[in-house]
């Protein structure tokens, strides 16, 4: 019942915790280093599914009336010369075809009645999007310009708000969410589409807010040179990050509550945003904490100062370890005697009363002669 109750307070930032993040960031970092080594295999291996928005072509969705199968599809669109074109029924009665564009086809309004026929839907029911290999790659360039620009300028105000040691450990963060979400995106083969971009934008803005929070809790404390100087710069930084621990698990809790709600029960797009979105943030909040702040213990014990500081407080330490290995003999020493007294207080005692002194004899008057 104490623990589930000093659990408790320790959610509702009661008590403050004390985890030893620092200590254990080998562990951290070896986990962040097999995530992302995960998904650079993912992105080399499989690759990301781009949309047509990036990749240039068409898309073709139309309910399903009919009982027209995948097979007969394909066929009609290879009759039109789209062979590769992919095809799928989406809950038994919606078709989406994704094929090249049809900009060179034909007659690519016979196809699409074609199809229609096929369907048993009228020609209206029939949307198609087709966007041109130019048009795709515009829209891909410009993605990675604005990832690229945003990253830099979050660098840039990292380094002038706090230090620029802290826009590193930021920045690294921030390329460890990136890398990690778009894996996650190649592994599952889930589709990369303009609302992708714009969740991953967002979650960045995110990881961003909770780095800052943590870095802002850490350059208050080391402000404090007595602190630093009886913690040192480790132990500052885990003090900091369980300080602000429950703020920050809170806060995450807000935001992806909300977002699961539409992962669950969002339309198509939505969901799209909502999955890019829901990994994102969680990817963000392990990386602020355990990846971001311990991350600045072997960036800033680069500095002369600070390893100054941890020698004297390290020597400190061990002197004050050796002083009390010393004086424990003589605190045993002191200990038996002051027992040995009082045992012989003990045994007086129960003699009844003290002994007495021994009574001097007055030498006898010599008797005078009459």
């Amino acid at each position: 019942m104490t623990t589930l109750h000093h659990a408790i307070e320790t959610y509702r930032g009661h008590t403050i915790p004390h985890f030893r993040f620092v200590e254990r960031r080998h562990i951290w970092f070896a986990i962040s280093g097999a995530m992302v080594a995960l998904s650079l295999i993912g992105l080399v291996v499989r690759g990301l599914n781009y949309s047509i928005d990036f990749e240039g072509g068409a898309r073709i969705q139309y309910p399903l009336e009919s009982d027209a199968t995948v097979t007969d599809i394909q066929r009609v669109m290879a009759d039109a010369g789209r062979d590769g074109a992919e095809v799928q029924i989406v809950g038994g009665d919606q078709v989406a075809i994704r094929t090249e564009s049809l900009a060179d086809v034909g007659d690519s309004d016979a196809l699409i009645r074609t199809l229609a026929e096929q369907g048993g839907v009228d020609l209206a029911d029939v949307n198609v999007e087709d966007i041109g290999p130019t048009f795709g790659a515009d829209v891909r360039r410009q993605a990675i310009t604005g990832l690229v620009i945003v990253l830099a300028a979050i660098s840039l105000y990292i380094a002038l708000r706090f230090e620029p040691t802290m826009a590193l450990g930021g920045m690294i963060a921030l390329v460890h969410d990136v890398v990690i979400t778009a894996g996650i995106y190649a592994l599952v083969g889930r589709e990369v589409t303009p609302e992708t971009v714009i969740a991953i934008l967002t979650i960045l803005g995110f990881s961003l807010y909770d780095t800052v929070v943590i870095y802002d809790k850490i350059k208050e404390n080391t402000e404090s040179s007595g602190l630093v100087s009886r913690l040192g710069y480790p132990g500052v930084v885990d003090q900091s990050l369980n300080q602000v621990l429950m703020r920050s698990v809170n806060t995450s809790l807000v935001v992806l509550l909300p977002i699961l709600s539409l992962l669950l029960f969002g339309g198509d797009t939505l969901k799209d945003f909502a999955f890019a979105m829901f990994v994102g943030v969680a990817i963000g909040v392990y990386s602020s904490i355990y990846l971001a702040a311990p991350l600045l213990v072997p960036l800033k014990m680069r500095d002369r100062r600070l390893r100054q500081l941890e020698a004297r407080r390290v020597a400190r330490q061990r002197a004050g370890t050796a002083a009390e290995a010393g004086s424990s003999p003589a605190t045993e020493t002191a200990s038996a005697a002051r027992t040995s007294d009082a045992a012989a207080r003990s045994a007086t005692a129960r003699t009844g009363s003290r002994p007495r002194p021994k009574s001097k004899r007055r030498p006898s008057a010599k008797r005078k002669r009459r």
